[in-house]
């Protein structure tokens, strides 16, 4: 496999960095993905005088493992990174900053995170099967693959499920990433350094709580780190104004999103492209975010406090004199028998990332609108079929993709079609049932898995004892200043009543909460 000349040549900047010898030491076999993986690590180890190509053996080939050259003097210590599979597409970083940690390269981590990491005692052995079109998997990869290199204790092995296959079906693996420590399952999901540790060392979540308990209260706090809260940040910050951002996950739903051709003055781009050039934006202001803390209750404030409470799952408690919500939304789920069960084991909800694993196999698609044919278009392009389902009589899709969807040989819509319930056995879902609206009759699908695309439920299950207006469908309702129905409580983004559920929209209602905030505190 030849890398193109302009990854090349910035491959070869980045190899400039490194500061000690590695090794890469190849298992092969007489696959193409042997050859392939082969000739791409004769490539790089052709590209550094500190790079050493060998062969080894390993029950997972093609497979290859970074290590220190046990000839340096400060090798002392081994370190346990594995690629099993062909590490380009979203996964050629992880294998970039592999390669510059394994060689000294310093590492882009708080010492405090060094230090914690450093101390775990006892063996872990992690394995994660991914996808090279998942976006979410490099975060897992790279998280794993940093903490193999700080502590010897440590074993990753990255694993493409789409070249091995049997072990995907064997372990029942049908939802990216998906992670295992010492042969047992440990999660799925997105999840970096700072999910993984509280996993590990469960004194850390009670430490961090008394922290963030310890903080001077803000002037404004915002709960929510996607595109409504980042905006909403830099805009107080910009006021000179002590500013906290609570975060369960920085991005939001923009981390699901692949393509992006509708955001101004962007032609195109990708959810975690955006999403990483916000993060980047917020972090040039004095802004305090506190990530993967997630909040559970809002208190009013009291006779004697003019301050706003926020209660964390964690335990902690923040104060602010104004809050503004941009919790965004959540997938919306069916809600039928087995959906819950099934869940990660043939249900899935972003076809980006768990699509690959059903590649030559049957499945559905639940919905007809922009999300459901996009999701449909995408899979059939390499599963062996695809039934779109819709409940309404047609599609709610625009034009274009419809004639895009209808000219595909390997699709079946049917409307009118009320999902009733997943079907599965042995922890795997094997299809689903669904009543004919008009008939009422109930047909039985027999399916590898299900893409749910039915829209999305605001995040605002926490506030239903705050006293906070919400609508019918539980959106919090908002004046065209982004007040709430309490005062110092703005709301902004796909949590709110505003129409158009659009990123460019949510960056412009988080600003102007946040100036409806700042006009709010200096009235006050």
């Amino acid at each position: 496999m030849a890398l193109d000349t302009a990854i090349k040549t910035q491959l070869q900047t980045y190899l400039q960095m490194l500061r000690e010898p590695i090794v890469l030491e190849a298992s092969v076999d007489v696959s193409a993905g042997a050859k392939e993986m082969l000739a791409l690590l004769e490539e790089i180890a052709s590209m550094s005088d500190k790079i050493t190509l060998i062969r080894g053996e390993d029950a997972r080939a093609p497979s290859f493992a970074v290590k220190r050259d046990k000839t340096h003097n400060d090798a002392t210590q081994p370190v346990g990174i594995r690629f099993a599979g062909i590490p380009m597409g979203h996964e050629f970083t992880s294998l970039v900053l592999a390669l510059l940690q394994v060689g000294g390269h310093p590492l882009k981590l708080e010492a405090e995170k060094i230090a914690q990491i450093a101390a775990l005692e006892g063996e872990f052995n992690f394995e994660t099967f991914i996808s090279l079109s998942c976006h979410n998997c490099p975060e897992v990869v790279q998280a794993l693959n940093l903490m193999a290199v700080i502590n010897p204790n440590i074993t990753h092995v990255m694993i493409d499920g789409a070249l091995f296959q049997d072990e995907v079906n064997e372990r029942k693996i049908m939802a990216v990433p998906t992670i295992f420590m010492n042969g047992q399952e440990f999660g799925a999901g997105r999840m970096g350094i700072d999910e993984i540790l509280p996993k590990l060392d469960s004194g850390i979540i009670a430490r961090e709580a008394k922290k963030l308990d310890a903080k001077a209260p803000y002037d404004v706090l915002i709960i929510g780190g996607g595109p409504a809260g980042a905006s909403a940040a830099i805009y107080a910050a910009r006021k000179g104004i002590r500013t906290g951002v609570v975060a369960d996950k920085f991005g939001g739903q923009v981390m699901d999103t692949m393509g992006i051709e509708n955001f101004i003055s962007v032609k195109e781009t990708e959810g975690p492209k955006l999403v990483a050039a916000l993060e980047e934006h917020v972090k040039t202001y004095d802004i305090d975010v506190m990530h993967l803390q997630r909040a559970e209750a809002l208190m009013q404030p009291t006779i004697d406090n003019n301050l706003i409470s926020i209660k964390l799952e964690s335990g902690a408690t923040l104060k602010s004199k104004a809050v503004i919500i941009a919790t965004g939304a959540r997938w919306r789920e069916m809600n039928v028998p087995g959906e819950k069960e099934y869940r990660g084991k043939g249900v899935a909800y972003c076809p980006h990332c768990d699509g690959p694993l059903f590649k030559g196999k049957e499945i559905a698609v639940i919905g007809g609108g922009n999300s459901g044919v996009e999701a449909a278009i995408d899979l059939a392009g390499f599963v062996k079929h695809v039934t779109l389902l819709q409940f309404d009589s047609k599609l709610r899709a625009d034009a274009v993709l419809q004639n895009k969807l209808h000219s595909l040989s390997n699709v079946t819509v049917i409307v009118n079609a009320q999902t009733t319930e997943i079907t599965g056995a042995n922890q795997k879902m094997n299809g689903l049932i669904y009543k004919d609206r008009v008939t009422e009759i109930l047909h039985h699908l027999d399916l590898a898995g299900v893409f749910v695309q039915i829209g999305l439920l605001p995040n605002t299950d926490w506030l239903k004892s705050s006293g906070i207006d919400l609508s019918k469908f539980g959106e919090i309702e908002v004046n065209p200043h982004g007040q709430t129905s309490l005062a110092g409580v703005f709301a902004a983004g796909d949590v709110t009543t505003v129409p158009y559920k659009q990123i460019i929209i949510a960056m412009g209602e988080g600003a102007k909460s946040a100036l409806g905030a700042f006009d709010y505190l200096i009235r006050q």
